[in-house]
């Protein structure tokens, strides 16, 4: 029997999650008492409009129709009725992690907003292994946000899933709207994400897929071809090890289309501290991209406390909890040191 596909049929609309699958309550609710100097300029047009603070709320969940999804408590007018045209236009507005009340024909009010750390970035979005992270996220019900080159054959595919991100990563601005509520990177490809010097402040976790080894073990024509790509992943990993943020390095084999799920895994544990050790199975094996898009995704309930690599092919060990398998590695790293 052929196996599934491994692109489901995606419904337009997201399914509803409860709050605690946010990863992190809203910022500001509306039981709590709002502050004074927003109550001086938080004037309603009309009783059955929401009040400043519960806008606010609006705008970081998303607006009157996400914050339904995502399971937040649907804002009532105070005589109970129900709420207005959805579409109707609003006082506040949250631009660039600040918040704007709009009063009378002129924006008064200026506060910092926070946003919540609980999206994950995933670069290379367009390329065949970054759109299979993108789907098992999806599964896994995150928050996603991914840097395209065609935002809309992304949008296409994935709808209001993704978050979608086109712009130049070295500029400074465009990385910081694209980092901004990230708490983890995923960079499923060698493209050189890392070579350009990039602000991670607030990041929490690093998941770099890497084929370093299959570079170095190449030979001929073929380590001639793969020598831009060489040098950019060894770039790319030593940014990462530099950065102090946790990070797990996985160096795959050669990266198949093939089905996943099929076969099980070989695994080299890799050390910094001595990076001499003859080549691990990552060298000269292979290893579905499906598989590796998986483990990536599942990399990221598993934090390390500095840093994990290691080397995996397919081959004939069975993983089935890949949560427990993660921190049974970490505790050995944390042993060693």
């Amino acid at each position: 029997m052929p196996p599934p596909p491994l692109l489901p049929r995606l419904s337009p609309t997201p399914p509803p999650l409860r709050a605690r699958d946010r990863g992190g309550g809203a910022l500001l609710s509306p039981a709590r008492t709002r502050p004074p100097h927003l109550a001086a300029v938080a004037r309603a047009k009309r009783k059955d409009e929401a009040s400043f603070t519960d806008r606010i709320l609006d705008y970081i969940e998303g607006g009157p129709k996400l914050r339904r999804w995502y399971g937040a408590p649907d804002l009532l007018p105070k005589d109970g009725g129900a709420e207005d045209d959805e579409d109707e236009s609003q006082d506040a507005k949250l631009l660039g992690g600040h918040a704007f009340l709009f009063v009378g024909r002129i924006w008064r009010v200026t506060i910092d907003v926070e946003e919540p750390r609980d999206a994950v970035l995933v670069t290379d979005g367009d390329s065949e292994i970054g759109q299979m992270v993108i789907l098992a996220l999806i599964l896994k019900r995150a928050r996603i946000k991914a840097l395209v080159k065609d935002k809309r054959s992304t949008e296409e595919a994935f709808g209001s899933y993704v978050e979608c991100m086109v712009g130049d990563i070295e500029d400074k601005s465009f990385s910081k709207k694209a980092l901004r509520g990230v708490r983890a990177v995923i960079c499923p490809a060698d493209d050189g994400f890392f070579s350009e010097p990039i602000d991670l402040k607030g990041v929490q976790h690093i998941v770099l897929l890497s084929q370093l080894a299959v570079y170095r073990n190449s030979g001929g024509l073929q380590a001639i071809m793969n020598n831009k790509l060489k040098k950019l992943a060894e770039r790319d990993e030593e940014v990462v090890l530099a950065s102090g943020i946790p990070s797990t390095v996985i160096r795959t084999g050669s990266l198949q289309s093939t089905p996943g799920g099929e076969r099980g895994f070989n695994f080299t544990k890799v050390s910094i501290r001595k990076p001499s050790l003859p080549p691990g199975v990552a060298a000269m094996g292979r290893i579905s991209k499906e598989d590796a898009a998986t483990i990536c995704v599942e990399a990221l309930d598993g934090i390390p406390q500095n840093t994990l690599i290691f080397e995996v092919a397919n081959g004939d060990e069975k993983v089935k909890d890949w949560k427990a398998w993660f921190a049974e590695q970490i505790k050995r790293e944390e042993e060693i040191q």
